[in-house]
């Protein structure tokens, strides 16, 4: 399998879940996106910008309290919920997410994704 199918296969595994309006691929050294599966509305750019962003910071957080690596974040705000995996290969897997979607069900997915990413 390619990598792009396989990148392809990851997002469809997150946005299977009901709730689920996008999902993406992006680089935590620099907030590239690697891969977007993204409904309208979404900017997918400033979502990869953030997640890149809160990963530096988490990982500066994570070591400070000697808690080790982080496995997964849960931002939850009025109109939805932003949820992301680290993978060990510095990619990060992201979920944009309705309020009321299932999160331990786009959990499960996003780990599956990230055994897939690598």
């Amino acid at each position: 399998m390619t990598a792009t199918a396989g990148y392809g296969q990851a997002l469809d595994l997150i946005t299977r879940v009901g709730g689920v309006r996008g999902a993406m691929l992006v680089s935590a050294e620099d907030g590239i996106v690697v891969a977007e599966q993204l409904m309208e509305g979404i900017k997918g750019a400033a979502v990869a910008a953030l997640a890149a962003s809160l990963s530096t910071r988490l990982r500066r957080a994570m070591e400070a309290a000697g808690v080790g690596a982080s496995l997964f974040w849960h931002l939850q705000a009025e109109q939805g919920a932003l949820l992301v995996v680290p993978t060990p290969n510095g990619i990060l897997v992201v979920a944009v997410a309705e309020p009321d979607v299932n999160v331990g069900l786009v959990r499960l997915e996003l780990l599956r994704a990230a055994e897939v990413v690598g």
